[in-house]
């Protein structure tokens, strides 16, 4: 933590009512640099009993939080977003010491999770209502939106602090109050957060942060989704789980957005532009290690251009990609954040190479690094059998296979042969057939001829198992929001 400058951001309480408070217990839990394994701090590990007053405290604070005007709310937020650019700096340093990812992507993520609370401070002077003409003369019919109510948020360890802002921020500009259970790997960056949210006048009980251990975490989690007052669930994370917390949302019929696991298919046509294809390929693949819900997981090139797509990538990955810790010059990939996931990626590529595919680069954990750490080299493989599980499971790591294909609509047929259906890519200059494909493929977003697809004006989500809502974007705020009708007769 030496390397945080304002050491006021770190914390390592929960944040309750707007007081920096310990477990009951008196309980911590250790958070370890995925790059070095090294301790880099202990917090606080609430249980489901303080989960259940923090509740408590926010469904008090909406009582008053729901009175402010979209402007009030609008003006903090605004302060909110300018100290979070402010501290951009430590906020990045602070996430790669305990999530890992290079600092160029530390500052990028923390410049685009501001971008987040900028758009919901504009879009609460925006949630607009209705009026609806009436059949009956001596009587208006009006639609207006107010806010559902206290929102329990559960955020991924992967980018620790755009999920939270992306959620939050919207929440809070609905009129809404939060509880949020940051990811016990990830809860840093939740509490810095907090600590800006406290600095530019949020009040007390509107954002609350509740980070507990693995070991807490199923029973944090159940009072989320089984309270009472807790009328909506936002949850980023895996689609067995997201499937858990609708189950135990359904028992008291909360509203829930759930952003769950992808399989994107990456989809190069022989007109496309390889170079650009090959190009946007590596950052799609390969950020954050690959550890991205919108990753490309399945690379198919038209059989005629495959060989010459695969040197160019493959030159791409050797030029490009330096292995090391976060913080070291230099370093453009980093660890994986868990040994589970780690474990997870090296299962995949055994099975595949059992089942004929050849690695062209990678292949393993790195030698000679010296300093510990979940790092596995970025890989690229081909011959990949479709029924390998890296050709139907989301992999969520470096994991890059390679399939020829021959005909648009086999790689169509390929591409929605999964459970999911996030993000897809797709590359070809030829207008028709970027219509017909991207219309065609199975998911909530699409790129073409690039594979950057996020921020905080689009629309992010997906279809079939990847989830339920949309957040970002001018549909993001409506997810927070109840639509009430009023017949006013006179």
């Amino acid at each position: 933590m030496a390397k945080i400058s304002d050491k006021s951001l770190i914390r390592s309480k929960a944040y309750v009512d707007g007081k920096w408070i310990d477990a009951v217990s008196g309980l911590t839990f250790d958070v370890l640099d995925p790059g070095t394994l090294e301790k880099v701090g202990s917090v606080a590990d609430m249980d489901a009993s303080e989960v259940r007053k923090a509740i408590e405290v926010a469904s008090g604070a909406f009582n008053t939080w729901k009175k402010t005007t979209a402007r009030q709310r609008s003006v903090l937020l605004r302060k909110w977003h300018d100290l979070i650019v402010s501290n951009k700096n430590d906020l990045a340093r602070l996430m790669t010491l305990e999530n890992g990812k290079p600092l160029t992507e530390a500052a990028g993520e923390v410049l685009y999770g501001a971008s987040f609370v900028e758009w919901f401070g504009e879009e609460a002077k925006r949630a607009y209502g209705d009026v609806i003409p009436s059949a009956i003369s001596n009587s208006r019919i009006m639609v207006m939106k107010q806010p559902v109510g206290v929102v329990g948020i559960i955020t991924p360890y992967n980018f620790p602090h755009a999920m939270i802002t992306r959620k939050v921020a919207a929440a809070l500009a609905a009129g809404c109050t939060v509880v949020v259970r940051p990811a016990y790997e990830t809860p840093f960056s939740a509490l810095a957060l907090c600590e800006l949210a406290e600095r530019a006048g949020i009040p007390p009980g509107v954002l609350n942060v509740v980070p507990c251990s693995s070991e807490n975490t199923p029973a944090v989690g159940h009072e989320l989704t089984t309270n009472p007052l807790v009328h909506k669930i936002s949850f980023t994370g895996s689609t067995l789980v997201g499937k858990q917390l609708m189950g135990q949302s359904s028992t008291t019929m909360k509203k829930v957005s759930l952003e769950l696991g992808g399989n994107a298919p990456f989809i190069v046509f022989e007109d496309s532009d390889l170079t650009v294809a090959a190009e946007n390929l590596l950052l799609c693949k390969f950020h954050n290690s690959g550890q991205v819900c919108i990753s490309a997981n399945r690379v198919y090139v038209h059989e005629s251009v495959h060989d010459e797509f695969v040197d160019k990538f493959v030159a791409l990955v050797k030029e490009r990609l330096c292995i090391g810790h976060g913080l070291s010059e230099g370093t453009t990939f980093g660890p994986m954040i868990t040994e589970r996931g780690i474990i997870k990626v090296e299962d995949q590529l055994r099975r595949a190479i059992n089942t004929g595919a050849r690695v062209l680069i990678g292949g393993g954990r790195p030698e000679g690094l010296g300093i510990g750490g979940y790092y596995h080299e970025p890989t690229v493989l081909v011959d990949v059998s479709d029924d390998a599980p890296m050709s139907c499971e989301e992999t969520f790591g470096p994991l890059c296979p390679i399939y020829k294909f021959s005909t648009e609509e086999e790689v169509l047929r390929r591409a929605n042969n999964v459970s999911v259906g996030l993000a897809g890519y797709v590359f070809s200059r030829d207008i028709g057939r970027i219509f017909r494909v991207a219309e065609g493929i199975e998911v909530g977003m699409v790129g073409v001829n690039t594979g950057m697809i996020t921020s905080e004006a689009t629309p992010f989500g997906g279809v079939k198992e990847s989830g339920i809502g949309r957040e970002g974007s001018r549909y993001g705020i409506d997810e927070y929001l109840n639509i009430k009708y009023v017949n006013v007769a006179f």
